[in-house]
């Protein structure tokens, strides 16, 4: 059986960790190689860097940081943000990355995930999905540019035909949870795990060990993601393999 995985998100802005709300009110947490650092020796079973402001501010990867970073962390890592072309995705690759996002470029241009996947396989291949809920849809929309930006697509569609393009993994976020520790969307989850046989990774609204396990057992993710209580220490990467351990979910345990 496939171990759940437990990954910190590390959100990074000018080379600098940061955290808010719904993408908003951001405050600085810290050099990202020293927190990556200290994930891995907690026991991380993945860590994902996500360069929010490289799409929107139009720029490239920040490669040093994942220069930096590999050579000091060794659990897988996916780098995400500003990537726009096979070349940018093999740049960060042979940065030391072990897999790539791509979101704001996937939905401008669909065929980047086919030629990604073709080239480097889709195990390499992430697409993020940023989802947000609409009233008048009744369903989520796919928001761009770190949420700042709707795109008109529906996140159920798009989550499908990523995978049939290539896409390996899925890492759906909910912007409405995103950062307000209320909890996953289950309903979101639910809604895309139905529909895709690739692993789905949850991100936004963690802040409770209980949280974590209710997107594995209830929401069907293969993985949660989180960033502030892992930042600020209200909770450990171990504690939630504890957690979800004692639900019955095969996942990592260090005290084990």
């Amino acid at each position: 059986m496939l171990r759940k995985r437990v990954i910190p998100c590390l959100d990074v802005k000018n080379g600098r960790v940061v955290k808010g709300v719904n993408f908003e009110n951001l405050t600085d947490e810290g050099d990202p190689v020293e927190l990556a650092t200290r994930y891995a020796e907690e026991g991380a079973d993945e860590i994902i860097y996500l360069d929010i402001s490289a799409s929107p501010e139009g720029r490239g990867i920040l490669l040093d940081v994942v220069r930096r970073t590999a050579s000091n962390v060794f659990v897988p890592l996916s780098v995400a943000g500003g990537v726009r072309t096979t070349d940018d995705m093999r740049a960060v690759l042979r940065a030391g990355a072990d897999k790539v996002g791509i979101n704001t470029a996937a939905v401008n241009n669909p065929e980047l995930i086919n030629d990604c996947a073709t080239q480097f396989g889709s195990q390499c291949v992430v697409v993020s999905i940023d989802a947000k809920w609409r009233d008048d849809w009744q369903s989520w929309e796919v928001v761009v540019n770190g949420g700042r930006t709707p795109t008109g697509l529906d996140a159920l569609k798009w989550a499908e035909e990523v995978v049939e393009r290539g896409a390996g993994e899925i890492l759906l976020t909910s912007i409405d949870r995103d950062g307000t520790k209320s909890g996953f969307d289950i309903a979101l989850l639910q809604a895309i795990t139905s529909l895709v046989s690739v692993p789905v990774i949850a991100s936004g609204g963690a802040g409770t060990v209980d949280h974590c396990v209710e997107a594995i057992t209830d929401g069907n993710a293969e993985a949660v993601l989180a960033a502030s209580i892992f930042h600020r220490q209200e909770i450990t990467v171990g504690e939630v393999q504890e957690g979800l351990v004692a639900a019955g979910v095969a996942a990592r345990r260090e005290s084990a």
